[in-house]
């Protein structure tokens, strides 16, 4: 069983968008990573997907729902600036189910480090580009150890 951990692809530059930023939308560049994260999680067995309120989490991960006949179940732990600790709670509540969370630079790696504290081992690189994954193995209802996958192939960083 295993965790998918993703960042929201690309959204264009906060400074610019005029509206509130949890309606900011991804851009066209971010709309292709999603695309490209729903095909390379594409045989993974994702019972669930959930995302932060932040319309660039949700559309990050619509493609991915979609394909497997799921709902985004949207969650406020995940979304950013929410309380340190938050996450790591709501993904304690998963239990076995394999699933794929969304959510923000500032979430991800102080869930992290969250996780860490609580015994999880960390091997390979740790980065957090935007449109890029992890992923948590468990064994049984424990996080053991976080992978951290990158970009989805052909998603090169984008400037």
């Amino acid at each position: 069983m295993a965790i998918y951990f993703i960042r929201h692809a690309t959204a264009g530059q906060r400074q610019g968008f005029l509206g509130e930023d949890l309606s900011r939308p991804l851009d066209e560049f971010g709309h292709g990573q999603a695309d490209r994260i729903a095909a390379s999680l594409g045989d993974e067995p994702i019972t669930r997907v959930l995302s932060s309120r932040a319309t660039r989490c949700i559309s990050t991960v619509e493609p991915l729902a979609t394909a497997r006949g799921l709902h985004v179940e949207v969650h406020d732990a995940l979304t950013e600036g929410s309380p340190e600790g938050a996450a790591a709670a709501l993904i304690s509540t998963l239990g076995t189910a394999t699933a794929a969370l969304c959510s923000h630079g500032d979430v991800i790696p102080a869930t992290i480090r969250e996780l860490m504290g609580d015994g999880m081992r960390i091997t390979g690189a740790r980065h957090c580009e935007k449109g890029s994954i992890w992923r948590f193995d468990l064994r049984g209802t424990d996080i053991v150890s976080g992978l951290y996958l990158g970009l989805p192939d052909g998603a090169e960083t984008h400037g």
